[in-house]
């Protein structure tokens, strides 16, 4: 229904630091083939972005500029309307997104973004999934480091495993990285809100359907069954576990009893002491107002690390899988997370939804429900890695 659209995709934030990477990633990779705009609210600085997208295609040149604020509904839905693809960059999304959720939802648009927001995403699935399963949109949050590599990179080992078994997953997540504005910005809102994504879980508790005569959980392990290496690992409660739970719930491959385990792996008892110490002083100073206040001060939105900062970035998350009597170890690795991949990550999640032959989905979905093996193709062929380590028999 959205094939006569005027645009394939429509990049909604391109005047941001993401969103500019994101820009610049499809002004190279795009490909002739696909129409696309950008859209934001401030058109001399969507100027300045063409500008240097020409310089990098010269196909820019001519590429469409388009009106759209979130505090103007009308020029949300007209993007939404105009798009078969919508891609936003514009958060915090707990304050900037739904409107181009509900737009989306309404318009059968097919909708990304790069939320790790739990409560977000739980507010629009409650809100609008229905409308996006009878539009037949379809809404895919948490399109960059959150959380594709961990959920594509969980689909990609229970691929390696027997099927129609009880499967148990771990995923150790390394990185160098560091943050941009944005990003703070969105972690001083999770942490500040702790009561309401604890509401906004329930509520969806209540009206989500659950997978019929299968079980799927999050392990609540405080160490992990498997050792990867050398060092420490902690549990890491970001929104990846939840979408990793919820590919499996949709998917019969994970088997009638998938458990997913989730870990952040430091080399050193030190540089674990500091993830506690640094996760605990930032939940309590966002959740007191003056000191939130100052912590989002400390950088803007906008902001983020230098070029040459992003080019020392890296990431891997390998993972463990166990059952039916088979052990395997994957890996997802690639360069800087945070920016260079996640812009990576985002363009092509929007690529892959406008050219490639997909399972039918609509509705609130995740990237390896709605894309799967098409997403993991594409982001191998981009520079991303999927490799399995190892693979045995199991005792």
């Amino acid at each position: 229904m959205t094939a006569d659209r005027a645009y394939d995709i429509v990049l909604f934030g391109a005047t941001g630091f993401t969103g500019a990477l994101t820009a610049e990633y499809l002004a190279e990779h795009a490909g002739a083939g696909t129409r696309w705009a950008l859209a934001g609210r401030n058109r001399a600085k969507l100027r300045a972005v063409r500008d240097r997208l020409e310089k990098l295609n010269p196909a820019c040149a001519d590429l469409p500029l388009l009106h759209a604020d979130t505090t103007d509904a009308r020029s949300i839905e007209e993007i939404a309307n105009a798009a078969r693809v919508v891609v936003t960059t514009v958060g915090p999304y707990n304050e900037h997104g739904e409107p181009l959720v509900a737009a989306c939802a309404r318009a059968g648009t097919d909708y990304v973004d790069l939320t790790g927001e739990p409560t977000f995403v739980d507010r629009m699935y409650v809100k609008y999934h229905d409308d996006a399963v009878r539009s037949g949109a379809r809404i895919v949050h948490a399109c960059g480091f959150d959380s594709i590599p961990h959920d594509l990179g969980a689909y990609f080992t229970v691929k390696q495993l027997p099927e129609g078994v009880p499967l148990h997953v771990e995923g150790f997540v390394r990185a160098r990285a560091d943050a941009s504005g944005g990003t703070l910005h969105s972690a001083v809102g999770i942490f500040g809100d702790a009561a309401g994504m604890r509401r906004a879980e329930r509520e969806r508790r209540k009206v989500e359907e659950r997978p019929a005569g299968r079980t799927v959980r999050v392990s609540r392990r405080p160490t992990p069954k498997a050792r990867v290496g050398d060092g420490w690992t902690l549990p890491l409660p970001t929104i990846d576990p939840q979408i990793v739970i919820r590919s499996a719930a949709a998917l019969d491959r994970y088997g009638p009893d998938f458990t997913y385990g989730h870990y952040v792996a430091v080399k050193r008892l030190t540089g674990a002491a500091g993830l506690v110490a640094g996760a605990g002083a930032l939940f309590v100073l966002s959740t007191l107002p003056p000191t939130r206040s100052l912590l989002l001060r400390l950088r803007a939105p906008g902001e983020g690390p230098s070029e040459e900062k992003r080019a020392r970035h890296w990431f891997s998350v390998k993972f463990v899988g166990e059952g039916g009597g088979r052990r395997v170890v994957t890996e997802v690795a690639g360069g800087d997370p945070g920016y260079g991949e996640t812009a990576k990550m985002l363009g092509e999640s929007a690529l892959c939804l406008v050219h490639d032959d997909l399972p039918d989905t609509a509705g609130q979905v995740t990237t390896a429900a709605a894309m799967g093996d098409a997403l993991i193709d594409r982001l191998i062929k981009a520079g991303i890695t999927f490799r399995v380590l190892d693979a045995a028999d199991s005792d």
